[in-house]
Protein backbone atom coordinates (compact mmCIF):
# COMPACT_ATOMS: atom_id res chain seq x y z
CA UNK A 1 0.00 0.00 0.00
CA UNK A 2 1.28 3.22 -1.09
CA UNK A 3 0.34 6.68 0.73
CA UNK A 4 1.48 10.65 0.21
CA UNK A 5 2.66 12.45 2.75
CA UNK A 6 3.51 16.04 3.83
CA UNK A 7 7.05 16.04 3.10
CA UNK A 8 9.81 17.99 5.22
CA UNK A 9 12.35 19.62 3.59
CA UNK A 10 15.39 22.22 3.89
CA UNK A 11 14.67 25.74 3.48
CA UNK A 12 16.83 26.90 0.16
CA UNK A 13 17.48 30.60 2.11
CA UNK A 14 18.31 29.11 5.68
CA UNK A 15 21.27 26.97 5.15
CA UNK A 16 24.45 27.33 3.21
CA UNK A 17 23.11 25.25 0.22
CA UNK A 18 21.04 21.67 0.05
CA UNK A 19 24.17 19.54 -0.92
CA UNK A 20 25.92 21.15 2.77
CA UNK A 21 22.80 20.00 5.03
CA UNK A 22 22.53 16.19 3.41
CA UNK A 23 24.51 13.05 3.45
CA UNK A 24 25.16 9.27 2.59
CA UNK A 25 22.65 7.18 4.81
CA UNK A 26 23.82 6.49 8.55
CA UNK A 27 25.24 3.43 7.71
CA UNK A 28 27.87 4.23 5.63
CA UNK A 29 29.47 7.77 7.40
CA UNK A 30 32.67 6.58 8.71
CA UNK A 31 34.42 9.07 11.18
CA UNK A 32 36.13 11.18 8.72
CA UNK A 33 33.13 11.89 6.36
CA UNK A 34 30.70 12.45 9.93
CA UNK A 35 33.43 14.87 11.05
CA UNK A 36 33.40 16.66 7.49
CA UNK A 37 29.54 16.86 7.04
CA UNK A 38 29.19 18.10 10.84
CA UNK A 39 31.30 20.89 9.18
CA UNK A 40 29.78 21.45 6.02
CA UNK A 41 26.81 23.28 7.92
CA UNK A 42 25.69 23.08 11.18
CA UNK A 43 21.81 21.80 10.87
CA UNK A 44 23.54 18.86 8.21
CA UNK A 45 20.95 16.15 8.64
CA UNK A 46 23.85 13.78 10.28
CA UNK A 47 23.37 15.79 13.45
CA UNK A 48 19.63 14.03 12.97
CA UNK A 49 20.82 10.48 11.96
CA UNK A 50 23.93 10.44 14.33
CA UNK A 51 23.63 12.29 17.49
CA UNK A 52 25.53 10.27 19.08
CA UNK A 53 25.54 6.97 21.57
CA UNK A 54 25.35 8.04 24.91
CA UNK A 55 21.69 7.53 26.62
CA UNK A 56 20.74 11.35 25.57
CA UNK A 57 21.51 11.21 22.39
CA UNK A 58 17.78 10.46 20.84
CA UNK A 59 16.42 13.33 23.11
CA UNK A 60 19.06 15.49 21.31
CA UNK A 61 17.93 14.83 18.06
CA UNK A 62 14.28 15.28 18.75
CA UNK A 63 15.28 18.41 20.48
CA UNK A 64 17.45 19.84 17.33
CA UNK A 65 14.26 18.41 14.97
CA UNK A 66 12.03 20.66 16.91
CA UNK A 67 13.83 23.71 17.01
CA UNK A 68 14.87 23.58 13.39
CA UNK A 69 10.99 23.01 12.91
CA UNK A 70 10.65 26.14 14.79
CA UNK A 71 13.01 28.05 13.45
CA UNK A 72 11.98 27.52 9.82
CA UNK A 73 15.08 25.75 9.24
CA UNK A 74 12.59 22.91 7.91
CA UNK A 75 9.43 23.60 6.32
CA UNK A 76 6.66 21.47 5.73
CA UNK A 77 4.65 20.59 2.39
CA UNK A 78 0.93 22.14 2.99
CA UNK A 79 -0.71 19.23 1.08
CA UNK A 80 0.42 15.71 1.31
CA UNK A 81 2.33 14.16 -1.92
CA UNK A 82 4.71 11.69 -3.66
CA UNK A 83 8.32 12.67 -4.49
CA UNK A 84 9.94 11.66 -7.36
CA UNK A 85 13.63 11.57 -7.16
CA UNK A 86 16.01 11.10 -9.92
CA UNK A 87 19.88 10.48 -9.07
CA UNK A 88 22.14 10.64 -11.88
CA UNK A 89 25.96 10.63 -13.01
CA UNK A 90 27.38 12.43 -16.11
CA UNK A 91 31.08 13.63 -15.77
CA UNK A 92 34.08 11.76 -13.29
CA UNK A 93 34.00 8.40 -11.82
CA UNK A 94 32.24 8.28 -8.36
CA UNK A 95 34.13 8.93 -5.06
CA UNK A 96 31.68 8.56 -1.89
CA UNK A 97 30.39 6.57 0.83
CA UNK A 98 27.92 3.90 -0.44
CA UNK A 99 29.30 4.14 -4.05
CA UNK A 100 32.15 2.42 -3.70
CA UNK A 101 32.51 -0.51 -5.04
CA UNK A 102 29.26 -0.53 -7.41
CA UNK A 103 30.64 -0.68 -10.89
CA UNK A 104 29.49 3.17 -11.42
CA UNK A 105 32.65 5.30 -12.24
CA UNK A 106 33.62 4.51 -15.59
CA UNK A 107 29.92 5.04 -16.84
CA UNK A 108 26.91 7.47 -17.42
CA UNK A 109 23.88 6.68 -15.27
CA UNK A 110 20.77 7.50 -14.03
CA UNK A 111 17.98 6.30 -11.82
CA UNK A 112 14.85 7.52 -11.13
CA UNK A 113 11.94 6.38 -8.30
CA UNK A 114 8.83 7.19 -6.12
CA UNK A 115 9.65 8.65 -2.41
CA UNK A 116 6.35 7.74 -0.70
CA UNK A 117 5.22 5.80 2.52
CA UNK A 118 4.27 2.12 2.39
CA UNK A 119 2.54 0.01 4.36
CA UNK A 120 4.25 -2.07 7.10
CA UNK A 121 3.45 -5.78 7.63
CA UNK A 122 4.93 -9.77 6.92
CA UNK A 123 6.33 -10.26 3.44
CA UNK A 124 3.01 -11.92 3.13
CA UNK A 125 0.85 -9.05 3.58
CA UNK A 126 2.82 -5.86 2.39
CA UNK A 127 4.48 -7.54 -0.46
CA UNK A 128 7.97 -6.15 1.19
CA UNK A 129 10.63 -9.00 1.24
CA UNK A 130 13.63 -8.41 3.23
CA UNK A 131 16.68 -10.67 2.13
CA UNK A 132 19.63 -9.79 4.63
CA UNK A 133 19.61 -10.90 8.33
CA UNK A 134 19.64 -7.85 11.29
CA UNK A 135 21.32 -7.25 14.43
CA UNK A 136 19.22 -6.21 17.40
CA UNK A 137 21.44 -3.72 18.43
CA UNK A 138 21.26 -1.47 15.10
CA UNK A 139 17.44 -2.06 15.08
CA UNK A 140 17.04 -1.02 18.75
CA UNK A 141 19.02 1.97 17.91
CA UNK A 142 16.95 3.16 14.90
CA UNK A 143 13.85 2.17 16.46
CA UNK A 144 14.42 4.60 19.93
CA UNK A 145 15.51 6.96 17.15
CA UNK A 146 12.31 7.33 15.36
CA UNK A 147 10.61 6.88 18.81
CA UNK A 148 12.16 10.16 20.06
CA UNK A 149 11.89 12.57 16.99
CA UNK A 150 8.50 10.64 15.76
CA UNK A 151 9.81 11.15 12.37
CA UNK A 152 11.58 8.53 9.75
CA UNK A 153 14.28 10.78 8.85
CA UNK A 154 15.81 8.50 5.60
CA UNK A 155 14.12 6.59 3.16
CA UNK A 156 14.70 2.77 2.96
CA UNK A 157 15.27 1.60 -0.68
CA UNK A 158 12.80 -0.79 -2.42
CA UNK A 159 13.13 -2.29 -6.05
CA UNK A 160 9.84 -3.96 -7.84
CA UNK A 161 9.86 -4.93 -11.60
CA UNK A 162 8.24 -3.26 -13.46
CA UNK A 163 7.84 -5.91 -16.37
CA UNK A 164 5.66 -7.88 -13.81
CA UNK A 165 2.06 -7.99 -14.40
CA UNK A 166 0.32 -5.57 -11.75
CA UNK A 167 -2.95 -4.42 -11.50
CA UNK A 168 -5.50 -4.90 -14.05
CA UNK A 169 -6.83 -1.21 -14.55
CA UNK A 170 -4.52 -0.75 -17.46
CA UNK A 171 -6.53 2.87 -17.79
CA UNK A 172 -4.00 4.86 -15.99
CA UNK A 173 -1.21 5.57 -16.64
CA UNK A 174 2.03 3.27 -15.13
CA UNK A 175 4.40 5.16 -12.49
CA UNK A 176 7.16 4.75 -15.14
CA UNK A 177 5.27 6.52 -17.76
CA UNK A 178 4.20 9.82 -15.49
CA UNK A 179 8.02 9.16 -13.91
CA UNK A 180 9.34 9.99 -17.45
CA UNK A 181 6.67 12.30 -18.06
CA UNK A 182 7.23 14.78 -14.78
CA UNK A 183 10.77 14.82 -15.76
CA UNK A 184 10.69 15.60 -19.12
CA UNK A 185 7.92 18.44 -18.92
CA UNK A 186 8.30 20.15 -15.10
CA UNK A 187 11.03 22.22 -13.11
CA UNK A 188 12.05 20.14 -10.33
CA UNK A 189 12.07 21.59 -7.00
CA UNK A 190 15.41 20.77 -5.54
CA UNK A 191 18.48 20.49 -8.39
CA UNK A 192 22.30 19.48 -6.20
CA UNK A 193 25.18 18.23 -7.13
CA UNK A 194 27.24 16.80 -4.19
CA UNK A 195 30.67 16.21 -3.45
CA UNK A 196 30.48 12.62 -5.23
CA UNK A 197 29.25 14.30 -8.33
CA UNK A 198 25.85 13.12 -8.33
CA UNK A 199 23.53 15.18 -9.05
CA UNK A 200 19.91 15.00 -7.02
CA UNK A 201 16.68 15.75 -8.52
CA UNK A 202 13.22 16.51 -6.38
CA UNK A 203 9.99 16.91 -7.79
CA UNK A 204 6.39 17.21 -5.91
CA UNK A 205 3.51 15.09 -7.58
CA UNK A 206 0.62 16.60 -5.72
CA UNK A 207 -1.81 15.74 -8.48
CA UNK A 208 -4.03 13.12 -7.09
CA UNK A 209 -5.10 11.58 -10.52
CA UNK A 210 -1.22 10.92 -10.64
CA UNK A 211 -0.76 9.57 -7.06
CA UNK A 212 -3.65 7.34 -7.67
CA UNK A 213 -2.42 6.26 -10.63
CA UNK A 214 0.97 5.60 -8.90
CA UNK A 215 -0.65 3.82 -6.17
CA UNK A 216 -2.63 1.58 -8.37
CA UNK A 217 0.21 0.92 -10.37
CA UNK A 218 2.78 -0.65 -7.43
CA UNK A 219 -0.42 -2.25 -5.32
CA UNK A 220 -0.04 -5.29 -7.03
CA UNK A 221 4.02 -5.88 -7.26
CA UNK A 222 6.47 -7.17 -4.32
CA UNK A 223 9.24 -5.02 -3.41
CA UNK A 224 12.54 -6.34 -2.40
CA UNK A 225 14.47 -4.30 0.37
CA UNK A 226 18.10 -3.38 -1.05
CA UNK A 227 19.18 -1.13 1.38
CA UNK A 228 17.38 -0.67 4.74
CA UNK A 229 16.99 -3.56 6.42
CA UNK A 230 17.71 -2.54 9.82
CA UNK A 231 15.42 0.55 9.54
CA UNK A 232 12.35 -1.76 8.03
CA UNK A 233 13.30 -3.78 11.28
CA UNK A 234 12.86 -0.72 13.13
CA UNK A 235 9.16 0.20 11.44
CA UNK A 236 8.00 -2.91 11.90
CA UNK A 237 8.91 -3.04 15.94
CA UNK A 238 7.93 0.65 16.24
CA UNK A 239 4.35 -0.57 14.55
CA UNK A 240 4.52 -3.71 17.13
CA UNK A 241 5.35 -1.19 20.12
CA UNK A 242 2.12 0.65 19.15
CA UNK A 243 -0.29 -1.69 18.62
CA UNK A 244 0.63 -3.32 22.03
CA UNK A 245 0.18 -0.25 24.04
CA UNK A 246 -3.44 -0.01 22.65
CA UNK A 247 -3.40 2.56 20.07
CA UNK A 248 -4.76 0.16 17.23
CA UNK A 249 -4.02 1.77 13.76
CA UNK A 250 -1.64 5.28 13.33
CA UNK A 251 1.19 6.91 11.32
CA UNK A 252 3.26 3.67 12.61
CA UNK A 253 2.05 1.85 10.42
CA UNK A 254 3.84 3.37 7.50
CA UNK A 255 7.37 3.83 6.64
CA UNK A 256 9.16 6.03 4.70
CA UNK A 257 10.46 4.39 1.05
CA UNK A 258 12.50 4.98 -1.76
CA UNK A 259 10.84 2.42 -4.48
CA UNK A 260 12.79 1.92 -7.93
CA UNK A 261 11.92 -0.11 -10.66
CA UNK A 262 14.52 -2.49 -11.36
CA UNK A 263 13.64 -3.35 -15.01
CA UNK A 264 13.88 0.96 -15.96
CA UNK A 265 17.20 1.14 -13.69
CA UNK A 266 18.84 -2.15 -13.18
CA UNK A 267 20.61 -1.97 -9.70
CA UNK A 268 24.16 -1.93 -8.59
CA UNK A 269 25.32 -4.75 -6.09
CA UNK A 270 28.53 -4.19 -4.08
CA UNK A 271 30.86 -5.87 -1.97
CA UNK A 272 30.96 -5.34 2.09
CA UNK A 273 33.96 -6.19 3.87
CA UNK A 274 34.89 -7.32 7.37
CA UNK A 275 37.65 -6.30 9.51
CA UNK A 276 39.03 -7.97 12.54
CA UNK A 277 40.43 -6.01 14.87
CA UNK A 278 41.39 -9.14 16.99
CA UNK A 279 43.05 -11.41 14.24
CA UNK A 280 46.36 -10.99 13.36
CA UNK A 281 46.67 -11.30 9.45
CA UNK A 282 49.65 -14.30 9.67
CA UNK A 283 47.27 -16.49 12.25
CA UNK A 284 44.32 -15.43 10.06
CA UNK A 285 46.49 -17.12 7.24
CA UNK A 286 47.41 -20.34 9.10
CA UNK A 287 43.87 -21.26 10.12
CA UNK A 288 42.23 -20.58 6.79
CA UNK A 289 44.40 -22.88 5.09
CA UNK A 290 43.14 -25.80 7.02
CA UNK A 291 40.10 -25.63 4.83
CA UNK A 292 41.33 -23.37 1.14
CA UNK A 293 43.69 -22.79 -0.55
CA UNK A 294 46.00 -19.96 0.53
CA UNK A 295 48.33 -17.68 -2.18
CA UNK A 296 50.60 -14.93 -1.31
CA UNK A 297 49.63 -12.15 -4.18
CA UNK A 298 52.89 -10.66 -5.19
CA UNK A 299 54.62 -8.02 -3.07
CA UNK A 300 53.76 -4.33 -4.35
CA UNK A 301 50.43 -5.90 -5.63
CA UNK A 302 48.47 -3.04 -4.97
CA UNK A 303 44.22 -3.25 -3.91
CA UNK A 304 43.07 -2.78 -7.13
CA UNK A 305 44.96 -5.35 -8.93
CA UNK A 306 44.65 -7.88 -6.29
CA UNK A 307 40.46 -7.17 -6.44
CA UNK A 308 41.22 -7.92 -10.11
CA UNK A 309 42.93 -11.88 -9.04
CA UNK A 310 39.59 -11.93 -6.48
CA UNK A 311 36.86 -11.72 -9.58
CA UNK A 312 39.17 -14.05 -11.42
CA UNK A 313 39.15 -16.62 -8.84
CA UNK A 314 35.53 -16.04 -7.96
CA UNK A 315 34.29 -17.26 -11.47
CA UNK A 316 35.14 -20.47 -10.29
CA UNK A 317 33.99 -20.27 -7.02
CA UNK A 318 33.93 -18.72 -3.47
CA UNK A 319 36.97 -16.61 -3.25
CA UNK A 320 38.42 -14.25 -0.62
CA UNK A 321 41.38 -11.83 0.01
CA UNK A 322 43.00 -10.99 3.56
CA UNK A 323 44.62 -8.00 3.90
CA UNK A 324 46.46 -6.84 7.35
CA UNK A 325 49.94 -8.20 6.40
CA UNK A 326 53.09 -8.07 3.83
CA UNK A 327 50.93 -9.17 1.49
CA UNK A 328 47.60 -9.88 0.11
CA UNK A 329 46.32 -13.21 0.24
CA UNK A 330 44.23 -15.16 -1.91
CA UNK A 331 41.53 -17.64 -0.81
CA UNK A 332 39.84 -19.53 -3.13
CA UNK A 333 38.90 -23.29 -3.52
CA UNK A 334 37.15 -23.63 -0.20
CA UNK A 335 36.86 -28.01 1.08
CA UNK A 336 32.93 -29.05 0.18
CA UNK A 337 33.07 -31.10 3.03
CA UNK A 338 34.00 -28.63 5.56
CA UNK A 339 31.79 -25.79 4.08
CA UNK A 340 28.67 -28.36 4.43
CA UNK A 341 29.49 -29.58 7.87
CA UNK A 342 30.04 -25.40 8.59
CA UNK A 343 26.13 -24.90 7.45
CA UNK A 344 23.16 -24.73 9.42
CA UNK A 345 20.91 -27.11 8.98
CA UNK A 346 18.10 -26.76 6.72
CA UNK A 347 19.49 -23.99 4.75
CA UNK A 348 18.65 -24.17 1.47
CA UNK A 349 21.19 -25.24 -1.49
CA UNK A 350 21.70 -21.30 -3.01
CA UNK A 351 22.03 -20.23 0.85
CA UNK A 352 24.75 -22.83 1.30
CA UNK A 353 26.77 -21.98 -1.75
CA UNK A 354 26.75 -17.79 -1.32
CA UNK A 355 29.98 -16.44 -0.52
CA UNK A 356 28.64 -14.67 2.30
CA UNK A 357 27.46 -17.48 3.56
CA UNK A 358 31.16 -19.39 3.63
CA UNK A 359 32.41 -16.35 5.18
CA UNK A 360 30.49 -16.34 8.36
CA UNK A 361 29.49 -20.11 8.32
CA UNK A 362 33.16 -21.42 8.26
CA UNK A 363 35.85 -18.69 7.96
CA UNK A 364 34.57 -16.51 10.83
CA UNK A 365 32.60 -19.15 12.78
CA UNK A 366 34.37 -22.33 12.38
CA UNK A 367 37.91 -22.11 11.65
CA UNK A 368 38.87 -18.51 13.02
CA UNK A 369 36.44 -18.99 16.08
CA UNK A 370 34.82 -15.84 16.30
CA UNK A 371 31.70 -14.93 17.42
CA UNK A 372 29.67 -12.41 15.01
CA UNK A 373 28.75 -9.64 17.23
CA UNK A 374 29.37 -5.40 16.18
CA UNK A 375 32.17 -5.52 18.38
CA UNK A 376 34.30 -8.85 16.94
CA UNK A 377 33.32 -8.20 13.11
CA UNK A 378 33.25 -4.82 11.86
CA UNK A 379 31.50 -4.10 8.66
CA UNK A 380 32.98 -1.38 5.97
CA UNK A 381 31.49 -0.84 2.37
CA UNK A 382 34.83 0.88 1.28
CA UNK A 383 37.00 -1.64 0.63
CA UNK A 384 40.07 0.82 0.25
CA UNK A 385 38.95 1.60 4.33
CA UNK A 386 39.13 -1.50 5.73
CA UNK A 387 42.40 -2.03 3.98
CA UNK A 388 43.81 1.20 5.73
CA UNK A 389 41.85 -0.28 9.14
CA UNK A 390 44.29 -3.15 9.60
CA UNK A 391 47.50 -1.85 7.67
CA UNK A 392 47.64 1.60 9.31
CA UNK A 393 45.29 1.56 12.41
CA UNK A 394 45.68 -0.47 15.51
CA UNK A 395 45.79 -4.22 12.77
CA UNK A 396 43.78 -7.08 12.60
CA UNK A 397 42.56 -8.80 9.23
CA UNK A 398 40.57 -7.43 6.58
CA UNK A 399 38.31 -9.92 4.37
CA UNK A 400 37.64 -8.56 0.61
CA UNK A 401 34.76 -10.38 -1.06
CA UNK A 402 32.81 -10.32 -4.42
CA UNK A 403 29.80 -8.64 -4.55
CA UNK A 404 26.65 -11.04 -4.70
CA UNK A 405 24.51 -11.38 -7.96
CA UNK A 406 21.51 -9.51 -8.33
CA UNK A 407 19.27 -12.65 -9.37
CA UNK A 408 20.81 -14.96 -6.55
CA UNK A 409 19.57 -12.27 -4.07
CA UNK A 410 16.78 -12.48 -5.56
CA UNK A 411 16.34 -15.98 -5.12
CA UNK A 412 17.63 -16.22 -1.75
CA UNK A 413 14.80 -13.94 -0.55
CA UNK A 414 11.79 -15.03 -3.29
CA UNK A 415 12.29 -18.68 -1.36
CA UNK A 416 11.96 -17.28 1.85
CA UNK A 417 15.32 -17.10 3.32
CA UNK A 418 17.47 -14.68 4.30
CA UNK A 419 21.38 -13.81 2.84
CA UNK A 420 23.67 -13.14 6.06
CA UNK A 421 23.93 -9.41 7.74
CA UNK A 422 25.35 -6.85 5.67
CA UNK A 423 26.18 -8.93 2.64
CA UNK A 424 24.83 -6.81 -0.31
CA UNK A 425 25.78 -3.04 -0.92
CA UNK A 426 23.06 -1.76 -3.92
CA UNK A 427 22.91 1.04 -4.95
CA UNK A 428 23.08 4.10 -5.49
CA UNK A 429 21.85 4.81 -2.36
CA UNK A 430 19.24 7.54 -1.92
CA UNK A 431 20.87 10.76 -0.52
CA UNK A 432 19.78 11.67 3.26
CA UNK A 433 17.75 14.75 3.99
CA UNK A 434 16.16 15.66 0.72
CA UNK A 435 12.66 15.25 2.24
CA UNK A 436 12.04 13.67 5.37
CA UNK A 437 8.89 12.35 7.30
CA UNK A 438 7.11 12.97 10.63
CA UNK A 439 4.75 11.41 11.99
CA UNK A 440 3.40 13.50 15.28
CA UNK A 441 0.20 14.14 16.79
CA UNK A 442 0.19 17.30 14.20
CA UNK A 443 1.18 15.89 11.23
Amino acid sequence: MLAPFRGLRYARDRVSGIANVTSPPYDVITGDILDHLRAADPHNVVRLILPGEDATATKVAASLLREWLSAGILIRDRIPALYLYEQSLDGPGLDGPGLDGLGLGASRWVQRGIVALVGLGSPESAGILPHEGVMPGPVAGRRELMEATQANLEPILLIYDGDEAAGDDRDRPTAAEIIERVVAERAPLVAVTTEDHVTHRLWRLGDYDEQTAIAADLAGRRALIADGHHRYAAYLDLQSKMRASGLGAGPWDYGLAFLVDSAAYPPQLGAIHRVLPGMPPERAAELARNAFSVQDLPAGLDLAGAQRRLAEAGREGTAFLLAGGPCFRLLSHPDPVQVAASMPAGASGPWRSLDASVLQQLLIGHLWGITENERNVLIDHDAADAVRVVTEGPGGTAVISNPLSFQTVIQIAAHGERVPRKSTSFGPKPRTGLVLRTFGPND
